[in-house]
């Protein structure tokens, strides 16, 4: 069985030059609604000087506004605070959105952030997988003992258990071979990250699915997502300049954007989001920064009409 070839949004989460825009975010929603797209994508980003919305809180706007499109983070950064609380906001999260929720989960490419949330980054992807575990068995279990080296829960209950059953999805981002097996042992599903290249993202999923394969799941039936930055713009130019300083602000590395996004007219990107599928993905959450709108619209007739096909 193979995953069918499915497409999804970011949501406008930054604003650097404006105030956040809770307008456009709603007529964003609904329009992609609309239009037909999966589902609708955030990331986390606390610290940094762009304005950037908190993704659950984000979501939680998003799904009171739509009715059917599903909501997703990709990815929250579950090791920098307590899964107890993040699982409450999540279940009450599945449960305003109708069962629409997709949590993607993981550690982050910045261990120099750990101190200002009060712990250390020493011993982190162990933190990460056992924050992981409180949550499930918090949403699964009625009663939950836990004696972890992070956490220790003693006949604990939460409730409600989220809507989903027995869970919602849990994705994972991940790039080391040992963050890869975690996902093979702990996820449902598979997020490239916006920030990596096509080539890299290719070899990712080939990791994994062998990964799949010896532990015995099925490599075709995992589901496989890629976030892709992208610029829809005959002018490609003045694409590459706006996407060069979308990446300054947000990753402090502007010459990101070339390495990572695909921009120019609708066939450069029909070319370069096909590459992506190439490379494993079966869930393209297209990812504009500027000009949401618009970009929304081109994407919906340009470019997804001939992805499908």
């Amino acid at each position: 069985m193979t995953t069918p070839l499915t497409f999804a949004v970011a949501l406008p989460q930054t604003f650097p030059s404006r105030q956040p825009d809770p307008k456009l975010i709603r007529d964003y929603v609904l329009r992609a609604e609309a239009l037909g797209f999966d589902s609708l994508w955030v990331v986390e980003n606390v610290l940094g000087s762009i304005p950037s919305l908190a993704p659950v809180e984000l979501l939680t706007y998003a799904a009171a506004v739509s009715t059917r499109i599903k909501v997703g983070t990709a990815v929250l950064l579950t090791a920098l605070g307590s899964p107890v609380h993040l699982a409450k906001s999540l279940a009450t999260l599945d449960h305003l959105s109708g069962g629409r929720l997709v949590v993607g989960v993981g550690l982050g490419g910045n261990p120099k952030i750990y101190p200002a949330f009060g712990i250390t980054a020493e011993r982190r992807a162990a933190r990460f997988a056992e924050g992981v575990q409180v949550m499930k068995a918090l949403w699964t279990q009625p009663r939950v003992t836990f004696a972890g080296d992070f956490w220790k829960l003693e006949n604990a209950s939460m409730e409600p258990k989220p809507l989903q059953k027995p869970h919602p999805p849990l994705w994972f981002g991940a790039h080391h071979p040992n963050a890869l097996r975690r996902t093979v042992a702990l996820g449902d599903g598979f997020m490239g990250a916006g920030s990596i290249s096509t080539a890299a993202f290719t070899e990712e999923v080939g990791v994994l699915r062998g990964l799949l394969s010896e532990a015995g799941r099925d490599p075709a039936a995992f589901p496989i997502g890629k976030r892709v930055y992208l610029a829809l713009d005959d002018d490609r130019g003045r694409a590459a300049k706006r996407l060069t300083e979308w990446f300054g602000a947000f990753y402090g590395r502007p010459e990101m954007a070339e390495q990572v996004s695909v921009w120019g007219s609708a066939q450069q990107c029909l070319d370069g989001l096909a590459a992506v599928v190439a490379g494993g993905a079966r869930l393209l959450v297209l990812n504009p920064v500027f000009d949401e709108m618009q970009q929304l619209e081109r994407l919906a007739s340009e470019v997804v009409p001939k992805l499908r096909g």
